[in-house]
């Protein structure tokens, strides 16, 4: 079985829209997963500059999927033990929920294998 490791990363501005209205942080951050394949999302690291909690939200097909909150001028690293299989159709993206008017910077780097 052939694996290819992937990566939706970068440093991205954000603006906050709400707290009940996730946005697309970038359109680089959107990855379809080819027909025959399986995805799976393996961890999840973020730094967030603003001076209030952000969350980024994982979604699969426009529905959330993971929600990873990043604390004020923090960071966060998640590995992902409940890994579930992402099939071949599929659209990843990844969004940001933050409050109204709350400007910053968001670091992103969400790690998948395909197989």
């Amino acid at each position: 079985m052939i694996t290819k490791n992937l990566f939706l990363q970068g440093i991205y501005h954000f603006e906050g829209t709400g707290l009940e209205k996730p946005v697309p942080i970038h359109s680089e951050l959107s990855h379809f997963v080819p027909d025959g394949v399986v995805n799976q999302t393996l961890y999840f690291r973020g730094g967030n500059s603003s001076p209030e909690l952000i969350t980024v939200v994982l979604m699969r097909d426009g529905v959330p999927m993971r929600y990873f909150p990043i604390g004020a001028k923090g960071d966060v690293h998640v590995p992902l033990r409940v890994v579930e299989d992402i099939d071949g159709g599929s659209v990843i993206e990844l969004f940001i929920v933050a409050a109204a008017g709350v400007r910053g910077s968001v670091v992103v780097d969400l790690g998948m294998v395909e197989h």
